[in-house]
């Protein structure tokens, strides 16, 4: 018999999947963060900083967007391992962190996508192609943004919105050079532990009163000051990387992130429109920014935990349909090794394909996978050690990657 090299999901599938399980994010915690830095090679500073929210007194006249704007930075910078810059920020900031005990590692934009999927013809949204990678690893599903394009230029007679600029103009850069923020958070979810990455528009400074600073309390004062102390100390990986770090920054609770959206005055944004982002990245606050041809207003933080959480419970049935997806996601990339998943806008499903074996990570990083166990059972390491992170590996190392040891 023929190894099966395809699996179509229909949205009917994943409704025939139990749904036994509570469909909420729980303990969501900061793991780690890195900014982005503009220069020849790609770049990386850890934790690094959001951009602080410093807005101006009274309205201002923004000018829209232009020039070079990134749709998927990771891969723009590195496009040999996206991924790598999030796995090399967590272990950094934690060495000892286990990743044997993920489930799924992540952006967000990969998880928005399948719950467009699954919520298809109950928000209003139109569902357009997209495809994600996927690799196995033991026992946790890694899965990988792909977009046509990572980057876009605009030009000087093109309109795109203010949102970039707005936030140039609203925020103040905490990191000299840095084109963006990216944070690492991990949280339960349908009986699965996620770490997922997503960026960050900004933060808010706590008041300083009540002997609490921005930085939060005593203990996360003393992390940031331990943080800063390293600030400059270049860190090099080890194995095959074209990646550079450094450590600097500081780290940002949670509980201060900051998501802006940018509006003309005429189209109010709904809490609904931007709900499925704020709850996958758990992010708190919310800037709603209205504007009359580009002149905005006096904008107001807004604190949408408690709203967020509302949504949550008002959509347990959709939420319960992505978690059954994930487990479905998990269980055919586990027989692959590596897939490919693409929604097919004719059919409307999901088809989840055998992938090319390509490695998404450098050798050393798949090696923390393996760490303590009996040499039997470790993949060979060598076989991709020597290879960039894109390279397909053998059959057996990719076998003993995937947890199927031979």
């Amino acid at each position: 018999m023929a190894a099966v090299e395809a699996v179509a999901v229909t949205r009917a599938d994943v409704n025939k999947c139990p749904h036994a399980f509570e469909a909420r994010i729980r303990t969501p915690r900061y793991v780690s963060s890195y900014n982005w830095i503009d220069a020849a090679l790609p770049t990386i500073v850890v934790p690094g900083c959001p951009a602080l929210w410093s807005p101006p007194n009274g309205p201002k006249k923004v000018q829209k967007d232009s020039g070079l704007v990134y749709i998927a930075q990771n891969a723009a910078r590195h496009p040999d391992s996206p991924l790598e810059p999030l796995f090399r920020a967590v272990l950094i900031q934690d060495p000892t962190f286990d990743l044997t005990a993920i489930d799924v590692v992540t952006d967000r934009n990969n998880i928005r996508k399948l719950f467009a999927f699954v919520a298809k013809g109950q928000t209003g949204d139109i569902l357009e192609r997209f495809t994600i990678n996927a690799e196995f690893v033991k026992d946790t599903l890694i899965l990988c943004r792909n977009e046509t394009a990572t980057q876009e230029y605009i030009g000087p007679n093109e309109f795109r919105g203010f949102g970039h600029n707005y936030e140039k103009v609203y925020t103040k850069s905490q990191i000299s050079e840095s084109t963006g923020h990216y944070r690492i958070i991990s949280y339960s979810f349908c009986g699965m532990n996620l770490v997922v990455r997503h960026e960050t528009d900004g933060y808010v400074a706590a008041p300083k009163n009540g002997g609490t600073s921005e930085f939060g309390d005593l203990s996360s004062q003393l992390q940031a000051l331990s943080l800063l102390s390293t600030e400059g100390a270049s860190e090099k990986p080890v194995g095959f990387t074209k990646l550079r770090l450094t450590r600097k920054g500081q780290e940002v609770p949670l509980e201060s992130t900051l998501e802006i959206k940018t509006r003309a005055m005429k189209r109010p944004l709904s809490l609904s429109d931007v709900a499925p982002q704020l709850w996958v990245s758990q992010t708190p606050k919310l800037v709603r920014a209205y504007h009359q041809a580009g002149r905005f207003g006096t904008p107001v933080v807004e604190d949408v935990q408690p709203l967020v959480k509302e949504w949550e419970d008002q959509n347990q049935p959709i939420l319960k349909k992505l978690g059954a997806l994930l487990l479905k996601v998990r269980s055919v990339a586990r027989q692959f090794g590596t897939a490919v998943i693409k929604y097919d806008d004719q059919k409307d499903q999901l088809i989840i394909s055998k992938g090319s074996g390509r490695a998404m990570l450098p050798a050393d990083v798949y090696a923390k996978w393996f760490e303590g166990q009996e040499r039997d059972v470790q993949p060979d390491i060598k076989d991709i050690k020597s290879k960039p992170a894109h390279e397909p590996v053998s059959i057996s190392t990719r076998a003993k990657l995937s947890g199927q040891v031979q």
